[in-house]
């Protein structure tokens, strides 16, 4: 609230805007919705307002992943329970503690949503939008422009590319204006530097190697090489022509009168996004408290959406309640860490290991489910 209270009060230099808790790193997007709350709480101070305001705001978030998780038809309903009911820190971090993260969580999964409908501008609009509130949604991209180029081909993407790149500008154009090189330096900082104190994911490390630059370079390249191994060898696809009737024409066979290019089934597409959000995260340089909500609701179709003989529906149950006990060790320990990074690789190898999901059939029918 202070640090929108300064953009009310007339500054627009990014550098000048900040708050209790330091100065604003969020970009343009953070600041119009802050704004709103702002005066919908009276400038700040009606706190159970905003958790009311938040609560529905869960309970959106809920509403959207059900409908991506309906639509994909991998995860078996009883995980669903876990997912609305044991989670302790994730309902803090809505309605207790008002962090952002929902903010841009429920804008990411709307734009999912649009994904699978196959609205693709309204699709990348919306995710351009969740970046504006906060950039941790950039940890998906790496799928989208997978999705992007294999929809569209490379000429065909760059629409779409150009969206959210055009929408980032309109919304930050009042601070552009004012200062362009204290806003992008403040509100996509790649550099920003955390504190070891609040640490989820490297408790188990020395301080002075968890701030060392040469780390933070390891787990790029980590992170980089990683994306690009599985977008070659797990998301890549042969392309096959798909007839009207929704059934794939195998290769060297006579094309079929009314083909159409090669669409992509809701279950590539989610698990494109997820699994690019989740490497981010095995090698983000830190992981904060509130940081959980960026992976909490794609956990299961991780866990559950490739088979996996050796990983049981209990093993994958324990997998959850290690990650959530990990995210509610404050403060965070060696074991805590250990723990996470353990669960990490569990999910990982699986996702990596098993069997690739090719559709037989593109359409789908409520009966086959």
């Amino acid at each position: 609230m202070a640090e929108v209270e300064g953009v009310i009060n007339g500054t627009y230099d990014y550098t000048q805007l900040r708050g209790d808790t330091g100065p604003l790193v969020y970009p343009a997007g953070f600041v119009y919705i802050f704004m709103g709350l702002y005066y919908a709480t009276g400038q700040g101070t009606d706190i159970r307002m905003a958790q009311h305001i938040f609560a529905v705001l869960y309970l959106a978030t809920l509403l959207l992943v059900f409908l991506i998780y309906h639509q994909t038809c991998k995860v078996p309903p009883f995980v669903f329970f876990f997912m609305c009911c044991a989670s302790y820190r994730v309902h803090s971090i809505f309605v207790l503690r008002l962090f952002n993260d929902p903010v841009a969580m429920v804008l990411l999964f709307l734009s999912i949503n649009l994904l699978l409908a196959q609205r693709w501008s309204w699709g990348c609009c919306c995710f351009s939008l969740a970046v504006s509130v906060k950039m941790n949604v950039l940890l998906f991209a790496p799928g989208l422009l997978f999705l992007l180029l294999t929809q569209f081909g490379l000429r065909g993407a760059l629409p779409k590319l150009g969206i959210c790149a055009v929408l980032q500008v309109v919304l930050g154009l009042p601070f552009l204006l004012e200062n362009p090189v204290g806003y992008v330096s403040r509100s996509f900082d790649l550099g920003r530097q955390f504190l070891f104190c609040w640490t989820v994911n490297w408790r188990f490390l020395p301080e002075a190697l968890f701030l060392h630059r040469a780390f933070h370079l390891a787990l790029l390249t980590a992170h980089l090489t990683l994306l690009l191994l599985f977008a070659l060898c797990r998301w890549h696809r042969r392309k096959y022509p798909v007839t009207a009737e929704g059934s794939l024409q195998k290769e060297g066979s006579t094309p079929a009168p009314h083909t159409q290019p090669y669409p992509l089934n809701h279950g590539k597409i989610v698990s494109a996004l997820f699994t690019s959000n989740f490497i981010g995260i095995c090698f983000s340089r830190s992981l904060h408290y509130q940081f959980y909500v960026w992976y909490f609701h794609t956990l299961p179709y991780l866990l559950w959406a490739t088979p996996a003989r050796w990983l049981t529906h209990l093993l994958r149950l324990l997998v959850l309640g290690l990650i959530e006990l990990s995210w509610n060790t404050y403060p965070s320990t060696s074991c805590s860490s250990g723990a996470l990074h353990m669960c990490h690789a569990v999910i990982l190898l699986q996702l990596w290991l098993g069997p690739q999901p090719f559709p037989k059939t593109i359409q789908y029918s409520k009966k086959a489910h």
